[in-house]
């Protein structure tokens, strides 16, 4: 064979090969795009969803028909010497007996050892609110008076707002309050993306207070960290309860809230929607449905089983029903 010949084979091998790697790449881009969606639970679908643009995260999204039989949501009760006891997502999931389990209230003292923790914004567990709106000392990020996700006892549910005036445990909308978590800001509202702004000398009317330190302001905003983060949300008929870790690394991998607003209105049908505690709290467990056993779904920075938090909201569902086995 000539030396000529020998380049020709060569030339020819290495486009082949720059053309296989490169379909192989268009295929695993395509794979990572594709969410995996599945029933674990009656009236409960989770979809996994890999996404790599604006930049690589991993979406868990649950979403809930709360009309559904059997379907009922619970939230961590008080204890303590302060208004809750801290206890893995994952602990809470296994003690009550939950199928599904999301981290849900900023807490304070943080970061901190103590197991007793006050919780920031409306908290209520089976008809008793025992932790009150309020101007969180991390107003920052949180946001005064936090809208909050409030259930009945009939799993109804609505984004609630504080009534004016009296001890600061009433809501402006009609109904009770049976079950109810707080976070940052409602970042999500009528379907439109809404994140605080900071106030300054020409915008007095900014929802956030620009520090600590100079950290975050106008221009560098909490919101625009990217971290891993727990958002829950509503449908606009208020039937679909949506529930979303994002597993992330800080300033590498992850998304903003105004970025998982805008793809749980888009890809979702959520209307309204709030942000919970993130970061090393974010955390989503089930009850696998193949083996009964309390797991971890994402992968917390805060450990393998996942940070002690203040409260979480927890879903109580029936098996899924089974398909008969196809005929020969």
């Amino acid at each position: 064979m000539s030396p000529r010949y020998n380049r020709g084979v060569v030339t020819r091998l290495r486009r082949l090969l720059a053309l296989a790697l490169a379909l192989w790449g268009l295929t695993l881009a395509g794979a990572a795009q594709t969410p995996v969606t599945t029933r674990p639970f009656l009236g409960v679908t989770l979809t996994d969803l890999t996404v790599s643009a604006p930049r690589p995260a991993r979406m868990l999204v649950a979403q809930v028909d709360l009309g559904a039989p059997g379907i009922r949501i619970a939230v961590s009760p008080p204890a303590g010497r302060r208004e809750a006891v801290r206890e893995t997502t994952l602990d809470f999931l296994a003690r009550t007996g939950a199928q599904l389990a999301v981290n849900a209230h900023f807490f304070l003292p943080f970061p901190s050892d103590e197991l007793d923790a006050w919780l920031i914004g409306l908290a209520a567990a089976d008809g008793r609110v025992y932790s009150a709106f309020e101007t969180p000392v991390q107003d920052f990020a949180l946001v005064a008076d936090a809208p909050a996700l409030r259930f009945d006892r009939r799993q109804r549910a609505r984004i609630v707002h504080r009534r004016p005036g009296g001890d600061a445990t009433r809501v402006r909308e009609r109904g009770e309050v049976w079950n109810a978590v707080a976070g940052s800001a409602q970042i999500l509202t009528a379907g439109v993306v809404t994140i605080p702004a900071y106030r300054d000398a020409t915008h007095p009317e900014g929802a956030l207070r620009p520090g600590p330190d100079g950290r975050y302001d106008r221009s560098r905003s909490w919101y625009d960290l990217v971290t891993s983060r727990t958002v829950a949300g509503l449908s606009k008929n208020r039937r679909t309860l949506t529930l979303v870790t994002v597993d992330g690394k800080v300033g590498v991998a992850g998304l903003t809230p105004a970025e998982i607003a805008a793809r749980l209105a888009r890809d979702f049908g959520v209307w309204d929607a709030i942000n919970l505690d993130g970061g090393g709290s974010t955390t989503m467990a089930w009850r696998d449905p193949a083996t009964g056993e309390p797991a971890l779904l994402n992968t917390p920075t805060d450990g393998p089983r996942g940070r002690a938090v203040a409260s979480s909201l927890a879903v109580f569902a029936r098996p899924a029903p089974t398909r008969p086995a196809p005929r020969p």
